[in-house]
């Protein structure tokens, strides 16, 4: 009898387990967003956005990135693959091509065009891209009956979420519409046609950057005139800041792209059925705006904290909005950053904090000290993303040793001002893949087909950059420290403090809608979710 009783119930188990499987997975990433932004702004935040997240879900409050550069476009690839530029291959937002010998965009295809306008703001695809994305995998599952959208103001922030397989839409900063590429469709689909009808850049253009409230009350934050900004479309960086007519690339600039980007995101919501069955589906949100203001104006600015305050009403408007068109306990959210930030050094000097400038001059005489050391020639090919490539064919043709050039080069640059070390990339290549500390980082960063021979690590709170605002790429817990926070289906309310990589995001979506993993992943599930 106990017998007959068992199967019946354990069938019964198994379907309430597959039926648990969120309808809709909802990405969000906030471009430049900080962990500390959680707290620092928390008495300005409603109840029905960032709140609602960290208190009826689960925040990991120690998530950080595990490799370096920690810019925009390999932030966006490693969330949603599940591991590193040493794997996806996107080692920045671009990079010098060792082939062609050129500098490429990270989404750049000649091959295809824009789609939705007459710029050539389209020619793009994720084929740069090595590796499969969590959507990809969650398609090739459902035999491609999964719906998978990709949406920011940046075309990387939308691209590489939507992986090979799902559809990509962004910000055409030359006529304020949402394109998208050949690579995707012919045309846009019609929600999106729709969408563009309604001139929304237009209608954000005719308005004026004002604050949420009155400045005395952004204590959280410094003065609002002071040395250390740059403005958005005046001189003075001050409230307020009027927009101008001309000018599509100023919606992105302010919390008006954050606007923007949310009225998308909701058309998506209503007129695409995601959600809308058993098979589950994924759309990616990236808000960018939060970086445009963060890299202007810093993270201590009355601007960046307006901008978050703006931005808690934009994520409590999609919530009610999945609530409404999903339902309450159908979908999962999570929210995450591509990177964080550094403070503007000069506020940092200024404050007696060790910090600086470096000045890219110094390595104007790199090729001059081996020419003193190995004779004449072209020997540096490229300086980029922190990196030196050399040149082959000089080192080939001069019969010297790649290696001992690589080393020569990076002794050189520790006697430049600012650089905290430097390592050659026969180095980097020996140093396994899951170690600590900064090499670890690197090694993670670094793509053996991609990457240059020499790659450099500024001292903390240095940059290359002028006195005002600020930027990231570093391997310091100020740009790898970012927010990590679930909710919704299935997901139990707490918090954790252990640390835990960005790419264990794409392992635990897999492990929680029981598909394959990311081709490429080397991140692990997070159990505090599966328990």
């Amino acid at each position: 009898m106990k017998r007959i009783l068992f199967l019946p119930l354990l069938f019964t188990i198994l379907s309430v387990s597959a039926q648990q499987k969120p309808k809709l997975i909802v990405g969000i990433i906030v471009d430049q967003m900080r962990q500390e932004y959680l707290y620092r702004f928390n008495e300005k935040f409603s109840d029905h956005g960032f709140k609602k997240l960290i208190n009826e879900g689960y925040m990991y409050k120690n998530a950080h990135f595990n490799y370096v550069p920690t810019y925009t476009a390999p932030g966006h690839a490693s969330v949603y693959t599940g591991t590193t530029p040493a794997i996806h291959g996107v080692i920045g937002n671009s990079w010098y091509d060792k082939e062609s010998k050129q500098n490429i965009y990270c989404a750049h295809d000649e091959s295809e065009s824009t789609v939705g306008s007459n710029s050539d703001n389209g020619h793009m695809s994720p084929r740069n891209l090595l590796t499969t994305t969590i959507g990809d995998e969650l398609r090739f599952s459902t035999q491609m009956r999964s719906k998978v959208i990709g949406l920011s103001i940046k075309d990387r922030g939308a691209i590489f979420p939507a992986g090979h397989t799902g559809e990509a839409f962004w910000y055409d900063k030359d006529t304020g519409d949402f394109i998208s590429s050949t690579y995707y469709s012919e045309q846009l689909p019609e929600w999106v046609k729709e969408f563009n009808n309604q001139n929304k850049a237009e209608n954000y253009l005719t308005q004026t950057w004002e604050p949420s409230a009155n400045l005395d009350t952004y204590i959280e934050s410094i003065n609002d005139e002071n040395e250390y900004e740059d403005g958005v479309g005046k001189d003075k960086a001050t409230f307020p800041y009027p927009m101008k007519k001309d000018g599509y690339w100023m919606v992105p600039a302010t919390p008006f792209g954050n606007e923007i980007l949310t009225d998308i995101s909701l058309a998506a919501i209503k007129n695409t059925s995601l959600g809308e069955d058993d098979i589950t589906d994924l759309l990616a949100i990236s808000f960018s705006s939060t970086d445009y203001v963060g890299h202007g104006f810093g993270p201590n600015s009355k601007e960046v904290e307006d901008t978050y305050i703006k931005l808690d009403k934009n994520i409590a408007t999609i919530i009610e909005t999945l609530d409404d068109e999903v339902g309450k306990g159908n979908y999962l959210i999570f929210l995450t950053a591509d990177h964080a930030v550094a403070e503007v050094p000069q506020l940092l000097i200024d404050s007696k904090v060790p910090a600086g400038y470096f000045d890219k001059k110094q390595l104007d005489k790199l090729n001059e000290a081996i020419e003193a050391k190995y004779g004449k020639g072209d020997w540096i090919e490229n300086v980029s993303n922190n990196q030196i490539f050399l040149n082959r064919k000089t080192i080939a043709s001069n019969n010297q040793n790649l290696i001992e050039i690589q080393n020569f080069v990076a002794d050189h640059l520790l006697l430049a001002k600012g650089v905290a070390r430097s390592y050659p990339a026969h180095l980097i290549n020996s140093i396994d893949y899951d170690a600590g500390g900064v090499k670890g980082l690197m090694a993670r960063g670094y793509n053996q087909k991609r990457s240059g021979d020499v790659i450099v690590e500024l001292e903390p709170g240095w940059m290359i950059r002028s006195s005002k605002g600020s930027t990231h790429g570093s391997a310091y817990t100020y740009d790898t420290h970012v927010p990590m926070i679930w909710y919704g289906a299935g997901v139990p309310v707490g918090e954790s403090v252990n640390y835990h990589p960005i790419t264990d995001i794409a392992p635990t979506l897999s492990m929680l809608l029981d598909i394959k993993l990311p081709n490429g992943a080397t991140g692990q599930p997070l159990t505090e979710l599966l328990k």
